[in-house]
């Protein structure tokens, strides 16, 4: 339970740190995305969660 909720305040303190430093910016990456075909985006999303599979791997593996 705690991992999760490490897990879960680590993804709010990055979407908060997007938000509250660049939220012109994030207005361009959202419409970037909305211009990529859902096919596209699918792909992005299956990356984004092989790539965190992995990372919580290794950091359950190389933690003591």
């Amino acid at each position: 339970m705690n991992f999760l909720l490490l897990g879960l305040g680590l993804v709010l303190v990055l979407e908060g740190l997007v938000f509250a430093l660049a939220p012109s910016r994030l207005d361009d990456i959202v419409e970037t995305l909305r211009r990529l075909p859902p096919e596209m985006r699918r792909m992005i999303g299956l990356g984004a969660v092989a790539l965190g599979t992995v990372l919580i791997w290794l950091a359950q593996t190389r933690l003591p």
